[in-house]
């Protein structure tokens, strides 16, 4: 589907956003609930369930974009924001000949109120940035938290580099780097 843009009140937009859908082999699926529905895959964490008022895809530029109340859910990882455009490797017609194990999402980038639930955190910010192969998640714009149990970090920039646990966070011209940890017995006293 090329360059197309619809309103999901109309019946242009529901044929465009099924067919959008379709081809993308219910990787990317719509959920009518808040609750993503009973998965027809094999492990249920592999489908990407995508909710918003709208959706506009370029297929020769490879990205959907969600647009108005974003919800994605992958498994337990819970997204929700105002835009969501997940840029894929190849074009559509080509999902359909990946072999297991192949990901066709490149990059996942979110913004505007942004919040995700993940491993037991929280991030907020205005925007964020997940590179699926690397496996780092980016989070932009002033106040941008990450939030495990009881401690926070907070900055401007936050850099999450998952696969081996690393953290970077940046102050920026709003403030500085900020970070409550909870400790149980000695610290600095």
């Amino acid at each position: 589907m090329n360059d197309s843009s619809c309103n999901r009140k109309g019946p242009k937009c529901a044929f465009q956003g099924a067919l959008f859908l379709g081809m993308l082999l219910l990787l990317i699926a719509p959920a009518t609930a808040e609750d993503p529905p009973a998965a027809d895959a094999k492990n249920p964490d592999d489908v990407i369930y995508i909710t918003s008022d709208r959706l506009f895809s370029d297929n020769n530029a490879r990205y959907a974009e969600f647009i108005g109340n974003v919800r994605a859910v992958q498994g337990t990882t819970v997204i929700t924001g105002d835009r969501l455009k997940v840029y894929y490797k190849s074009d559509l017609q080509s999902v359909e000949s990946q072999g297991p194990g192949e990901e066709s999402i490149q990059k996942l980038e979110s913004t505007g109120n942004v919040v995700i639930e993940f491993d037991n955190r929280v991030a907020k910010a205005q925007k964020a940035i997940y590179i699926t192969d690397s496996r780092i998640l980016i989070l932009t714009g002033p106040d941008s938290s990450l939030t495990s149990g009881k401690n926070v970090v907070t900055g401007e920039k936050i850099t999450l580099y998952r696969e081996d646990g690393r953290i970077e966070v940046e102050s920026g011209e709003t403030g500085r780097v900020e970070a409550v940890f909870y400790q149980k017995g000695k610290g600095l006293n």
